[in-house]
């Protein structure tokens, strides 16, 4: 169900649906609706807006969702910390190594993410531009 909303938020024509426009287009009930929007939001690859001057929420296509996948990662972003206490603690035996190893590995996606974002924003740019007709 999570894919089938996304999907209908994506191939739509303004990206912007109500709950009940969901179920309706998908033939599903407004509680499917409601925990494939929840585990969507929480992936951050949609956002819930109130409709102005109404109490209904409006469920939106986030155009950056790509860019959230990677710039959020519990484990990227907190893991180093306490590897890094860790590593004080357990020195040079067998387990700090290892952890000092796994402290390495997430050091190194965190870089790796840094400029993957950057390249992509670049490429981007560039392919806005180009259907601009820059």
């Amino acid at each position: 169900m999570p894919a089938r909303l996304f999907a209908a938020l994506f191939f739509s024509e303004t990206g912007r649906l109500t709950a009940a426009e969901l179920a309706d287009r998908l033939h599903a009930s407004p509680a499917s609706v409601s925990t494939a929007a929840r585990y969507q939001l929480d992936l951050h690859m949609m956002r819930r807006e109130r409709e102005p001057g109404s109490r209904r929420d409006v469920y939106v296509y986030d155009e950056d969702w790509y860019e959230m996948m990677i710039s959020s990662s519990p484990l990227i972003d907190r893991g180093p910390a306490p590897l890094r206490e860790a590593t004080a603690v357990l020195g040079d035996s067998p387990a700090g190594r290892r952890v000092a190893e796994a402290l390495a590995f997430l050091e190194y996606l965190a870089d790796a993410r840094r400029r993957m974002l950057k390249e992509w924003n670049e490429r981007k740019r560039e392919l806005r531009e180009a259907r601009r007709g820059k």
